[in-house]
């Protein structure tokens, strides 16, 4: 059984063994001894501290975890041992430094505070890119000017790529071994002739050492195309964070505003329930959408982030196994909701009820009118499918709709007859008819003339499932009809007429059933056409096409309604 203890290493509390604590401990005074009477020993220690604080937990897998021997070597190992330094001032210049070049590493994407016009971000390009900071900094400008993608696109740098703070985090900035060699040089150097080389650019020193280094111009291209290719890689990551982020804060304004927050009394809400044919609640269909629409897209901003940010850390393999499994879950569910709701118009079913006109006898016109509600006609609301939700005079709610059409027909005795067909969806033809029973119509008669409902209800239980109302009337032969000014836009496409005139100017005239079951204008001009101007007229309106061209006698026409198309010439062909 091994004593462990606890110690603070740059602010940071570790468990350590003994044995390890002793050799970390002769190992720090060993740097310390090392590093006596050197000018900023103090920070140089601290910074080692740091790195090495760094790379013990980079090996801990929890908080708990005690550090061992076997972690102390592997990290003196990495930092090295401070005999095999020199601090001497002239290390800089006279002897190489083997380890910073033995082991190369990863550059890392920081800002460098330390040469910084405005946050650092073109400076910290500079190191990972390789490419010089002046030209990353006209693209910028040029960007930004002309397209204003270059500002945002610093903005948004600024905000998720750190800064370089810390010797060790200026080491991996540059892509060197993070050990007591660089440490020691990188304090010494300081970073104030580093940031007065970088703002005063010498042309033509630059461009002496392109010429003595070998490179030609192609390989200048070759570098700037590769330098492209990782700014529009940048771009594409930018573009995946917004649309990223824009999508997840809708989404989650969405779940709040509609799944969650349904205290307030919403008509979508309303609109939800007047569709949904399945016991789920509308949290619930929000939450699942949450999920099956968010975690992509939050996957879509993580992998942006990763193209920006070389150096995040990565959510874990738990994290995200959990959540392709939500997400699989989700889209499961919301599977299953669509299936029912789907199967909720799988079946028709229709309803008829046919009933007897009671006219009083004598009678020698028959007028039809259709009759509107002032309680329903002047409630606005949120609807779906011609169909709106309202409330009746007991403050219940309904299924409200205009889709009421009517037809006039020969009746086969002579009596007036009226028949209502019913139609609506559900998930089976029981119920479908089931639902179609209980649409609520209602007409009457009131001395010689008819009144049809323009609108028919139902419980808003029953749900948005297509209902209609079919309303034939069935006149006996010789009957003469005449039509009210409201029957004129629910007249149906069977009722049949003499005349070529458009459905909804039958209203205009009065008709006479015929043995044929064709209805014939009884007070008509004899042509129609002659109250037309000489030049003809081309109309376009609700009930169709209506062209009539006239030229030096010859005529031509053609007519395009619910009907068909009809054509006619001054040949008749």
């Amino acid at each position: 059984m091994n004593k462990t203890v606890n110690i603070n290493l740059a602010n940071i509390l570790f468990h350590i063994d003994e044995k390890a604590f002793n050799k970390l401990q002769r190992y720090l005074e060993s740097i310390k001894r090392s590093f006596s009477g050197t000018t900023g020993s103090d920070e140089i220690i601290a910074d080692i501290e740091a790195r090495i604080a760094e790379l013990f937990q980079e090996k801990m897998e929890n908080d708990r975890q005690v550090i061992t021997l076997k972690e102390v070597d592997e990290v003196i190992s990495v930092m090295g041992q401070p005999e095999d330094y020199m601090v001497d001032e002239d290390i800089f210049e006279d002897e190489p430094r083997q380890s910073s070049e033995a082991r190369p590493r990863i550059k890392k994407l920081y800002r460098d505070i330390d040469n910084k016009y405005i946050g650092g971000v073109c400076a910290g390009l500079e190191h990972y890119l390789g490419f010089d900071v002046l030209w990353i900094r006209l693209i910028f400008i040029v960007l930004g000017i002309f397209t204003g993608f270059g500002f945002i696109a610093y903005i948004l740098l600024w905000i998720l790529v750190p800064e370089a703070a810390t010797t060790s985090q200026k080491l991996d900035m540059r892509g060197e071994p993070v050990n007591i060699s660089n440490i020691e040089r990188k304090v010494k150097e300081g970073f104030d002739d580093v940031a007065d080389k970088v703002k005063s650019v010498d042309y033509e020193k630059v461009g002496n050492q392109v010429k003595s280094s070998g490179k030609t111009f192609f390989d200048a291209l070759g570098d700037i195309i590769m330098f492209l290719f990782k700014v529009f890689g940048k771009f594409i990551g930018i573009l995946l964070i917004i649309i990223g982020a824009a999508t997840l804060i809708g989404l989650f304004i969405g779940l709040f505003t509609v799944g969650i927050l349904d205290i307030v009394h919403i008509p979508g809400i309303d609109f939800y329930d007047m569709v949904n044919s399945t016991s789920a609640p509308v949290w619930l269909v929000s939450l699942l959408s949450f999920f099956a629409i968010g975690i992509p897209f939050f996957f879509l901003l993580y992998l942006g982030l990763k193209i920006l940010v070389t150096n995040l850390k990565s959510i874990g393999n738990i994290a995200k196994f959990s959540l392709l499994g939500l997400w699989l879950l989700s889209i499961i569910g919301l599977s299953v909701l669509g299936i029912q709701q789907a199967s909720a118009h799988a079946f028709s079913g229709t309803t008829t009820i046919k009933e007897d006109l009671n006219f009083p006898s004598g009678i020698d016109t028959l007028r039809i009118n259709l009759r509107s509600s002032d309680l329903y006609e002047n409630q606005e609301n949120v609807g779906i499918n011609g169909m709106t939700i309202t409330y009746d005079e007991n403050g219940d709610k309904l299924l409200f709709a205009k889709d009421v059409r009517f037809d006039i027909k020969k009746s086969e005795d002579s009596i007036a007859h009226i028949r209502i067909r019913k139609d609506a969806d559900g998930n089976s033809f029981a119920t479908a008819k089931d639902r179609a029973s209980k649409i609520d119509y209602k007409y009457s008669v009131d001395n010689n003339t008819l009144f049809l409902d323009n609108f028919h209800t139902t419980d808003a239980k029953n749900k948005v499932r297509d209902q209609e109302i079919r309303v034939t009337v069935f006149v006996p032969v010789k009957s003469v009809i005449r039509f009210d000014e409201s029957a004129k836009r629910h007249i149906g496409r069977i009722t049949r007429y003499d005349k070529e005139i458009y459905r909804s100017d039958i209203i205009d005239y009065q008709w006479l059933m015929q043995d044929n079951g064709v209805l014939q204008c009884l007070d008509c001009p004899e042509d129609l056409d002659e109250e037309d101007d000489e030049d003809g007229r081309i109309i376009i309106n609700g009930d169709g096409v209506d062209i009539d061209i006239k030229d030096n006698g010859d005529s031509f026409k053609m007519k395009i309604d619910e009907d068909g198309v009809k054509i006619k010439t001054d040949d008749n062909n």
